[in-house]
């Protein structure tokens, strides 16, 4: 019972029950005693309401106010909590992604122009960050490591959540340190309705009418970005190896009309968030957080079964390197019935170390003819569609001509609406 209340109590996380051996396997003597103890949910704390009336007097006051957050939906109220709040304001919207935040079609919705928007805030409100100074700080950590803030030295920076209350004894992984001008402890959805009333009460006619028109500015540079990010996706389209943005926009062309649910996505340049329209707060359940190798295959596979009692079409971007280590995941789903469609995003290659080895060998002058070693996925080429098929998972693949996805994911689709997995193995550019 505690271990319910820890996982299901923000910032919410998995917890893992460790029982002794000789508990196990020892007979029960007295089932008289046996019971379940009480269920008592633990009520989300609130922020302070005299910090969140300061937050709303510095957001309701602020030219160019951003709002970034990252996990901080964590029930479908969540999202319709930070639209109301975004609407309110008409302010910019930089959604991390931690978890289904914000609709990607909204037009304050500025989180591919991220720079942009926050080098112009005078006011930042960081809502259940992870990881704030690798938000509103550009990092490069390639050949030389460098970085720099991407907002004005003047900017107010406003942090709500339960980031600052989550202190442990033993092992704990913190960012960089980031300075922040009012810290506010409280789960962040929860503290919302409050932030939205004081803000309420502080708008006159004429803020109405100055923030109207920071909105259709803000709608103008969104479908600006709309627009970039569908020609980007044009370049090298009939390539071979197939370009993940086509993989991405093929896939969305079969779903786009179904109660999908996208429950993973191994492609690092996002094209699934450029490109589809995500409006329900269960089309997208975030990041893994701990960003572990091996996450993305059972991880998806336990997002379909809970999708499964809905009827909803579960379908997962799939690393190749990612799958190795857990493809014992494909007989799991065949065994279980769990419908799921698995693309495999088959590049050959641990790709992010393989460029990493590529940009250290260059930069100590050692050549990068080596740079293969233990860090690509060939000679042999794995065959992800054969090893599904022997999991008893209906699969498709390796398929190299980008004019056969459509029909390869259609045959595929048919067979998870009818309740169970399949697997389209794509090969793919490395990024």
């Amino acid at each position: 019972m505690r271990a319910y209340k820890v996982a299901c109590t923000p910032p919410m996380a998995p917890v893992l029950l460790s029982l002794d051996a000789e508990l196990q396997e020892n007979p029960i003597h007295d089932r008289a005693r046996l019971r379940i103890p009480k269920l008592a949910k633990v009520v989300p704390p609130q922020g302070d309401a005299g910090a969140i009336a300061e937050a709303a007097r510095l957001m309701a006051e602020a030219q160019n106010p951003v709002i970034i957050c990252d996990r901080l939906a964590r029930t479908s109220a969540g999202m319709a909590r930070l639209v109301e709040l975004a609407e309110t304001l008409q302010c910019a919207v930089v959604d991390q992604a931690g978890r289904m935040n914000f609709p990607s079609r909204h037009p304050l919705n500025q989180s591919f122009r991220r720079g942009a928007a926050i080098g112009q805030a005078d006011v930042i409100l960081a809502l259940e960050m992870n990881d704030l100074w690798g938000a509103v700080n550009a990092f490069n950590d390639r050949i030389v490591r460098t970085s720099r803030p991407v907002f004005k030295p003047t900017t107010k920076i406003i942090t709500l959540g339960t980031r600052d209350l989550y202190l442990k004894a033993n092992y704990q992984d913190f960012g960089r340190y980031n300075d922040v001008d009012l810290a506010i402890a409280g789960d962040g959805e929860a503290s919302l309705p409050g932030l939205i009333e004081q803000i309420n009460r502080l708008i006159d006619e004429g803020r109405k009418a100055a923030y109207d028109g920071r909105g259709k500015k803000l709608a103008a540079a969104h479908q600006a970005a709309l627009e970039q990010a569908r020609s980007d996706a044009t370049i090298g389209w009939d390539a071979s190896p197939i370009t993940t943005a086509r993989m991405c926009a093929e896939l969305y062309a079969q779903i786009r009309n179904e109660d999908w649910s996208l429950v993973g996505n191994a492609i690092r340049n996002t094209w699934p968030h450029r490109l589809w329209t995500f409006d329900k707060p269960y089309q997208w359940n975030g990041g893994s957080g701990g960003a572990g190798v091996g996450y993305n295959a059972p991880a998806s596979a336990g997002a379909a079964l809970a999708n499964k009692r809905h009827g909803r079409l579960s379908v997962t971007f799939q690393g190749d390197g990612d799958l190795m280590f857990a493809p014992g995941t494909l007989w799991t789903a065949a065994h279980h019935h769990i419908p799921i469609l698995y693309v495999v995003h088959n590049n050959r290659a641990y790709h992010q170390e393989y460029m990493y080895l590529q940009a250290m060998a260059n930069r100590l002058g050692r050549g990068v003819e080596n740079a293969h070693v233990g860090t690509t996925i060939t000679d042999p080429n794995i065959d992800y569609a054969t090893v599904a098929k022997g999991f008893g998972v209906y699969a498709e693949g390796p398929i190299t001509d980008p004019n056969e996805l459509g029909p390869a994911f259609r045959r595929a689709l048919a067979v998870v609406k009818r309740g169970e997995p399949a697997l389209v193995d794509v090969v793919t550019d490395p990024r």
